[in-house]
């Protein structure tokens, strides 16, 4: 196989291909992330068509799609309980979640926690229930600038939000309670992620800002970063992989404002010398658009990021592959404004790589970080199986 010195992991957080056989469970039939945008006006994305996302397994084909596609493809099997970005990014790395993270949909976190939170943090919340992001902020904000009161609320994705107006709770204040609120959520109430959702303007005009900040728990084991750390590589990450992997394995954090900054940000990186991996997470398909139900806005985020991955594609050097995948669905199209339990994508294209090979149906996220790892020549212990063997270019 030829030489490969810098893999390029890019995830777009969200982006499903379709219900898993599982998807019930999750209440999630018939959700179908990419299916809920192709035939928007808005969607573009010959880049991505001509590596191979419309000949992906389950994936209807369009026209003009390429007789061999410039790279290989694969539709990926979540493995873990769960649908969240934290159990998705972990399988990718490698890690197997084989318990879901708990949930507080339905009743909101318990009245005896938040009263131990309260007392921590020296201010009282507001609303503790399961909201849509931007609607929290229309029904209580106005309370929350005339008291000061944090507000908390949650989702169908095991998440203890807190928003705040930065001119009311200072961005560093919020962040410490967002890190008391990880130290306190333990036990049965590990939820995933706490995130920080810090916003400005005036009612009914708020606008959450792009100094969010996620506090993941801690890997429950070894994932490639922390593999690939120690054979001395670079483990560069891009947004909020930082965040989900809570800084383990990781030599390099780059902070990104939206998608288009996070690809502008990766394409500089293209122009450095580091040998190693580059991870990087394009969280507005999920956050701005997915959970927003704005099909169209996702659309045009799709149209967008592939112009981006023209640029990207054509910048590569011999030594460099590329790998884009997914972490679970988020479908704009249906009721729902939750994650949805969806297969994903991976698109694998290099010198390194031979172009058209279906690699089928793969049974868990976790062989890419597999494959990552057989690409950089680090051998190590990962729950997925490389499919390197079977794309890898001879000669």
């Amino acid at each position: 196989m030829k030489p490969v010195k810098r893999v390029f992991l890019i995830v777009l957080d969200s982006f499903g291909i379709g219900e898993m056989p599982d998807a019930a469970l999750y209440q999630d039939e018939g959700s179908n992330t990419l299916g809920s945008i192709r035939s928007r006006q808005e969607f573009r994305v010959p880049n991505l068509q001509r590596l191979g996302l419309f000949c992906i397994d389950g994936v209807p084909g369009m026209p003009g799609d390429p007789v061999v596609p410039a790279g290989s493809f694969a539709r990926m099997t979540e493995r873990s309980r769960g649908k969240d970005t934290t159990v998705g990014h972990w399988e990718i790395a490698g890690l197997i979640s084989p318990v879901g993270q708990p949930v507080f949909e339905k009743t909101g976190f318990p009245r005896e926690f938040i009263s131990r939170f309260e007392s921590a943090i020296g201010r009282r919340v507001l609303c503790n229930r399961a909201y849509s992001g931007t609607q929290v902020l229309l029904d209580y904000g106005p309370e929350h600038m005339r008291t000061g009161r944090p507000i908390v609320y949650t989702s169908a994705d095991s998440v203890f939000q807190v928003a705040a107006h930065e001119d009311v709770i200072p961005l560093e204040e919020l962040y410490k309670i967002c890190g008391t609120a990880r130290e306190m959520l333990c036990g049965e109430l590990a939820v995933g992620r706490v995130i920080a959702r810090p916003f400005v303007g005036e009612y009914p005009h708020y606008t959450r800002t792009s100094n969010r900040r996620d506090y993941a728990l801690e890997p429950h084991g070894d994932t490639i970063l922390d593999q690939l750390c120690a054979a001395g590589l670079d483990v560069i990450a891009v947004g909020k992989i930082h965040d989900i992997f809570s800084g383990r394995g990781i030599t390099r954090w780059i902070h990104t404002e939206d998608n288009t900054d996070g690809m502008e940000k990766t394409l500089s990186l293209q122009q450095e010398e580091f040998a190693g991996l580059c991870f990087v997470n394009l969280v507005d398909f999920d956050m701005v658009y997915g959970h927003r139900n704005d099909a169209a806005g996702y659309a045009r985020a799709a149209t967008q990021f592939d112009c981006q991955l023209g640029e990207f594609l054509a910048n590569m050097k011999p030594q460099d592959v590329l790998i884009l995948t997914a972490d679970h669905g988020c479908d704009p199209g249906n009721a729902s404004i939750s994650h949805s339990r969806e297969y994903t994508p991976m698109l694998i294209v290099g010198d390194a790589i031979t172009p058209g090979t279906n690699l089928g149906t793969r049974d868990s996220f976790a062989d890419i970080g597999a494959t990552v790892m057989e690409l950089l020549g680090v051998e190590g212990a990962t729950a997925g199986e490389s499919f390197l063997p079977l794309v890898a270019r001879r000669g």
